[in-house]
């Protein structure tokens, strides 16, 4: 039987879906990469003749609030909807930072919770699909977020059907009988765009992964990687390790050749050993996905449980990479904010900082070119102090390490004094006397 005719009265066009969306509901929609396009569009036409709707969407792939629209509890009623996020985005950057759209910190991940703020128990939940199996059961396909929860909590839920989406273990399925409306997708999901690296941000990535592989990450170690410029190519340098794991939030490309060769094998691994744990594959072509799909050592799970400090602080040698924008001349490190204006999100860097501390064995990697150039003129990310008002994703006491294209600072059990002289000596040359000047004037430091 097609899957279709088995859905029979409950497959719908997406407009008739949305239709299920009331004046005054609370709208969750699945995150980032599993953006339910297709329903959000629907949705989104229905703007003006809703009112009073609030949708969270978070690290949101669909513009809510354009040019000439607003949003919020005090806005005019030009549009019926009320944004919230956690994670701003090119689409909804300008909108956060204007006050369009309501942004959320958080920062604290339980697997037996929705965050605070979040809403607990939408009315409706949109989220992408693949058809139900010869046992009605459903896959989330690359992502699965927090959509267990909210398929269980939302009074109404409403899928729409990706044919291409592949199944793993782990959590990563739903029943038929939870869905109430489905639709067939309009337009693909299940990825994010990678904006493309300069010939500059190529070989500078090549040069800090390849220190970080080398010298920071060891064999038998539990690797977390974090989604950046930088961090995110880790994988690709980790192929002369030996059993090594992974237990992250996003499973970048280029996992599935270290899991085929050999190098991850999670023999060593305290929490789900032998296998490498997610939420979500992220910057992975079509066809290395494709190579995961019911692949025995994979398995995706709620974000909620992979980001949770009380479960990462129990697998042993875990180690955390992550991007940054910035790093002040202490070992702060910002990387949500360039002053007070919101440029992404915390996601889950505090979280698997903290926990890799509490690891025996563990480690935290911040990685981040010295400078880069704005407007045409280099500016240095290793910098004095933060600038005014940015927020600081991970305090000072829980970074090990710093790495640039100039080498590596060990900031543990260091001093100031000997952090500032670390920092410096990753800085880009070009700042250094800059640098140190500011060090004696900021903190009566001389280097």
């Amino acid at each position: 039987m097609d899957w279709r005719d088995s859905l029979g009265g409950k497959l719908v066009s997406p407009q008739e879906a949305v239709r299920a969306v009331k004046p005054g509901d609370q709208v969750m929609v699945a995150p980032f990469t599993c953006t339910p396009f297709t329903l959000c569009g629907a949705l989104y036409e229905r703007r003006n003749e809703l009112r009073d709707v609030r949708i969270d969407h978070h690290a949101s792939l669909f513009q809510w609030v354009r040019e000439g629209e607003e949003s919020g509890p005090s806005a005019p009623l030009r549009t019926g909807f009320e944004v919230h996020t956690c994670y701003a985005t090119p689409l909804d950057r300008d909108g956060v930072n204007a006050g369009r759209v309501e942004y959320l910190p958080t920062a604290r991940w339980r697997a037996d919770e929705v965050p605070p703020g979040w809403i607990q128990e939408p009315d409706v939940y949109l989220v992408p699909v693949s058809p139900p199996d010869g046992r009605g059961y459903c896959s989330f396909g690359p992502g699965v977020w927090f959509s267990p929860t909210f398929c269980q909590r939302a009074k109404t839920v409403i899928a729409e059907v990706h044919e291409s989406f592949i199944r793993t273990g782990g959590k990563n399925f739903v029943h038929a009988s939870q869905i109430d409306y489905w639709t067939e997708a309009q337009q693909p999901t299940g990825g994010a765009p990678v904006p493309p690296r300069t010939e500059e941000e190529t070989a500078v990535t090549e040069v800090i992964c390849t220190l970080a592989a080398s010298e920071l990450i060891k064999d038998r170690d539990t690797v977390q990687v974090g989604i950046g410029t930088v961090s995110s190519a880790i994988a690709l340098y980790l192929h002369d390790k030996h059993d090594l794991g992974m237990q992250t939030e996003m499973v970048p490309g280029g996992t599935v050749d270290l899991v085929d060769e050999g190098v991850l094998t999670g023999r060593y691994k305290t929490l789900h050993e032998g296998k490498v744990v997610g939420s979500v594959l992220v910057a992975m072509p079509p066809e290395e996905m494709a190579r995961i799909h019911e692949h025995p050592a994979f398995e995706l799970h709620e974000f909620g449980y992979c980001d949770d400090v009380r479960l990462l602080a129990q697998q042993d040698n875990l180690v955390a990479t992550n991007n940054a924008l910035f790093v002040d001349l202490t070992g702060q490190v910002a990387s949500e904010t360039i002053g007070p204006r919101v440029w992404t999100g915390v996601g889950g860097q505090t979280a698997f900082a903290i926990a890799a501390q509490y690891s025996r064995g563990g480690r935290g990697i911040t990685m981040l070119p010295s400078s880069h150039l704005l407007n045409g003129q280099r500016v240095t990310r290793i910098v004095p102090m933060l600038p005014e008002g940015t927020a600081v994703t991970i305090p000072r006491t829980f970074v090990d390490y710093v790495v640039t294209e100039h080498g590596i600072a060990t900031l543990h059990g260091k001093t100031v004094r000997e952090r500032i002289g670390e920092l410096i000596g990753v800085a880009h040359p070009d700042f250094r006397a800059e640098l140190k000047a500011e060090a004696q004037r900021l903190y009566s430091v001389a280097v």
